[in-house]
């Protein structure tokens, strides 16, 4: 589910309006006692109708046209690789019963996929619990449980504040070096403006070098307007300019792009958190008027596999996170490490990405992720 999947869901629950009533014409005296209208000829008898030709009474011959075969979607598509690497981390010998062995071997499996010990041990009594109450003992039937469990895992998380649409939203993409944050604001940019709502983009990575110029290129791309200042500069100012000028314009959505910085460097986390002031100050919401909609947004990196876990916990501390979006999971057999993330923080998976092309941007879906990355 997308961020602004939130905007239809407000306006989906909201109240139909009653249907007026309808008025009535009060009935004279004089039309009571007026005298009744001759009624009017009776019509002539329908004629009987004709006898069914022969092909009419032959049943159909013409074999009706065969729906489609669905293949899988782009987000099961991207998760090739961690499922091609699941399926030789742990046996996938469907014929016999699901043993002892067969779950300690699954849980290795589990835990080299970067799935995680504690995660991996969960995720197998889940399973173990589901079959037993199902009836289940069977090899065979595991994936279609697995996959079961792992939607609900990836269900369990806090549920977001429906957006306001009557209000502006600040989106501020957060994360470490190289995890897509500026191709993830340019991709969000363009299918926010395909869907009819206007887009600023505020470059605040100030520090990375020709990081502007990237930017710029990829808001050319998506038809939208940059606010940018000096390399070098203080990123809180470029985001301070870019909320003065979303306001003055009446934007719709402003999506800020951070530089990156390693969670563990305080310094550069402080800054972080002082351009989430310098959004709540220009919008009010430190004032607690609520003026926008404002969204902390982590962007991960497929590849890095555990190591998200680091990431995703002190981004947290440090702004706390709205949504989780990763990049690059076409190119890496670690998307389990995506679970282990959501456990860990409770946080709604907004995007993925998959691939480098501005439209290579999907939702997240709980049930298409769990039918991806589980082998058959």
């Amino acid at each position: 589910m997308g961020l602004f999947d939130l905007f239809k869901r407000k306006k989906a629950g909201a109240p139909e309006q009653d249907a007026p009533e309808s008025s009535t014409t009060p009935v004279s005296a004089a039309s009571v006692d007026a005298p009744e209208a001759e009624a009017p000829p009776a019509a002539p008898p329908a004629a009987p109708p004709l006898a069914p030709t022969l092909a009419e009474k032959l049943p159909s011959t013409a074999a009706a046209p065969a729906a489609p075969a669905k293949g899988p979607s782009r987000l099961q598509q991207a998760l090739n690789r961690t499922r091609a690497f699941l399926a030789t981390a742990f046996s996938t010998d469907n014929s016999g019963t699901a043993d002892e062995a067969y779950y300690q071997e699954m849980h290795d499996g589990l835990v080299i996929s970067d799935i995680g010990t504690e995660l991996g041990l969960e995720m197998i009594q889940a399973i173990r619990a589901e079959m037993s109450a199902r009836g289940l003992v069977l090899k065979r039937d595991v994936p279609a449980v697995a996959r079961d469990v792992i939607a609900r895992m990836l269900r369990d998380v806090r549920e977001p504040v429906p957006l306001d649409p009557a209000k502006p939203s600040v989106i501020l993409l957060v994360g470490v070096n190289g995890s897509g944050k500026t191709t993830l604001a340019a991709k969000l940019a363009r299918r926010l403006k395909d869907e009819g709502r206007s887009v600023l983009l505020a470059a605040a990575d100030t520090f990375r070098a020709a990081a502007t110029d990237q930017l710029r290129i990829w808001a050319e791309r998506a038809g939208v307007d940059i606010v940018s200042g000096a390399e070098g500069g203080d990123p809180a100012s470029v985001v301070f300019d870019a909320a003065q000028a979303a306001q003055a314009r009446g934007t719709e959505v402003l999506i800020v792009d951070t530089a990156g910085r390693l969670q563990n460097k305080s310094g550069l986390m402080a800054e972080l958190s002082k351009i989430v002031r310098t959004v709540d100050k220009a919008f009010g919401a430190e004032a607690g008027s609520g003026a926008a909609n404002i969204a902390h947004i982590l962007v991960l990196d497929a590849t890095v596999g555990q190591n998200a876990l680091s990431q995703a916990e002190l981004f947290n501390q440090c702004c706390p996170l709205t949504g989780v979006a990763m990049n690059k999971l076409d190119g890496s057999a670690k998307g389990g490490a995506l679970l282990a993330v959501v456990r860990l923080l409770r946080t709604p998976v907004l995007y993925v990405g998959v691939g480098e092309g501005i439209e290579d941007l999907v939702d997240f879906d709980a049930a298409d992720f769990a039918a991806g990355l589980w082998p058959e």
